[in-house]
């Protein structure tokens, strides 16, 4: 059976605080929880196979044309429909970065080759990048910001990367499921160039912003229509379920809760950010809604024993058991996490 691979893993555990995956902390909008609990009926009948009222209220909040969307059973589902798509022979990602990247593109039947990032450079894509597109490469994915460092690829980097991307005729995929904590779209996004560019598909998710990991939904932009065409044959129908479907319709509404949520993750980050350096924890500076930081390799266990469970971060490419990610969440249980690490570090 394969390990898996990500945070989360509460159900086989006492864990009464988790801090392993990056949900917003504000939990479920009440929207969406309103509209779910209201249209149960509704789940009785099969899916929009093409989403489209999901994919018209997407495009609205994008401002994107809905020709551009393809939704999926969270980002996962779109990174396995993408590569089966377009079946690479030869594809880079970074070490170290998300995982289903390279399990995709593996299966899919690619080579795989590494851009590594160094701990020194605080694992920052850098110019070293540009070095290594050439015209064997077939696909390129990067996350923005990456996952699980946390930090952001500079707007003068990904536009010599996008048009080394170009000149080599690699596509490049690019991962922004956590821009939206970022609060630096605008100038960080790849959006304001897909519809002038065909190679690049971007990647989203409501996974993460609204706290809907349990109900899988995610959605890609690009403006190869036939592609997204290519996508939508490479796996089962009607994988985007009826309440999927909804919960993001109601969720693209809620304005107020995403204005609360960058509040919150700015302050309790900086919080968290500077308690972890106070106790003499190297941290990695991010602009997500997650802390990668570095310390003694017996710390996951150590917290797992007070029922707390973090993302020890070894089994990413180049990475050890000194590396965690952690979520940032409600002050309430920061403090907690912080106590309970100082604690920990005593023994």
């Amino acid at each position: 059976m394969d390990q898996y691979r990500h945070g989360g893993e509460i159900y086989d555990k006492k864990v009464y605080l988790d801090f392993s995956v990056n949900t917003n902390p504000l939990g479920l909008p009440e929207g969406v929880r309103k509209a779910l609990i209201s249209q149960t009926d509704s789940f009785a009948r099969y899916p929009d196979n093409r989403c489209g009222g999901l994919t018209k209220a997407i495009a609205e909040y994008e401002k994107v044309s809905r020709d551009f969307i393809i939704c999926g059973n969270g980002a996962s589902d779109l990174i396995y429909r993408l590569c089966y798509a377009l079946k690479p022979k030869r594809a880079m990602i970074t070490a170290p970065a998300f995982s289903e990247y390279e399990k995709a593109l593996r299966e899919a039947g690619s080579e795989v080759v590494y851009c590594c990032l160094e701990e020194q450079e605080e694992f920052r894509v850098t110019g070293r990048l540009g070095g290594q597109l050439n015209k064997q490469l077939d696909v390129l994915f990067l996350c923005n910001p990456n996952n699980p460092v946390g930090n952001l690829i500079s707007p003068g980097l990904l536009e010599d990367v996008m048009e080394q991307c170009l000149r080599h005729h690699i596509f490049l995929v690019m991962d922004e499921c956590f821009m939206d904590f970022t609060e630096k779209e605008k100038t960080h996004s790849l959006k304001k160039y897909v519809a002038d560019n065909d190679g690049i598909f971007l990647l989203k998710a409501f996974t993460k912003q609204y706290a809907m990991a349990g109900l899988r939904l995610g959605y890609g932009i690009c403006s190869d229509k036939r592609l997204l065409e290519l996508m939508h044959g490479t796996g089962p129908s009607w994988n985007v379920s009826v309440p999927a479907q909804l919960a993001g319709i109601e969720a693209l509404k809620e304005e107020t809760y995403r204005i609360r949520t960058r509040e919150l993750i700015g302050r309790e980050r900086e919080y968290l950010c500077q308690s972890l350096e106070n106790l003499g924890l190297k941290v990695f500076k991010p602009t997500a809604n997650y802390i990668f930081f570095k310390g003694r390799d017996s710390l996951y266990d150590a917290l797992l024993a007070r029922g707390i469970l973090v993302r020890h971060c070894d089994n990413y490419n180049r990475l050890n058991k000194e590396f965690y990610r952690i979520a940032v969440k409600k002050h309430e249980e920061n403090v907690i996490l912080i106590q309970e690490i100082e604690e920990c570090l005593k023994e």
